[in-house]
């Protein structure tokens, strides 16, 4: 089911929402394994322009233990994003713990650095 979010104060700032239906895995390029999923959830946003779509996976999917740095920062659109660390590799992962009311469908879902991670889509 697709899922279209708005800023209330700006519409023209949204995001859509679609299960991605396909297995996502996710790995290190050393090859170590960071997450397997089937349920992961493709984002596509749109603001001041249109951004990359990224693949959101809950946290069960992660396979290995990911540390939150001290940092964070801030969406208009989706709330305070705080990052991962995997291996010693910084700014590998972020999630919205407590994104605003609007995009609670978020809640908890981490998605990666396309630039730091293999990322695989394979058919169900």
């Amino acid at each position: 089911m697709t899922t279209t979010i708005a800023r209330p104060d700006v519409p023209q700032h949204f995001m859509v929402l679609r299960p991605a239906k396909k297995r996502v895995v996710v790995r290190l390029p050393d090859g170590t394994l960071i997450a397997d999923t089937k349920d992961s959830i493709r984002l596509i946003e749109s603001g001041k322009t249109i951004y990359d779509p990224v693949l959101y996976l809950p946290a069960d999917a992660i396979a290995v233990e990911m540390v939150r740095q001290d940092k964070s920062t801030h969406c208009p659109l989706k709330g305070d994003a705080c990052y991962f660390s995997v291996n010693g590799v910084e700014d590998l992962a972020w999630s919205y713990e407590t994104p605003h009311e609007f995009s609670k469908d978020i809640t908890g879902l981490i998605a990666f650095y396309g630039d730091k991670v293999i990322i695989e889509e394979h058919p169900l």
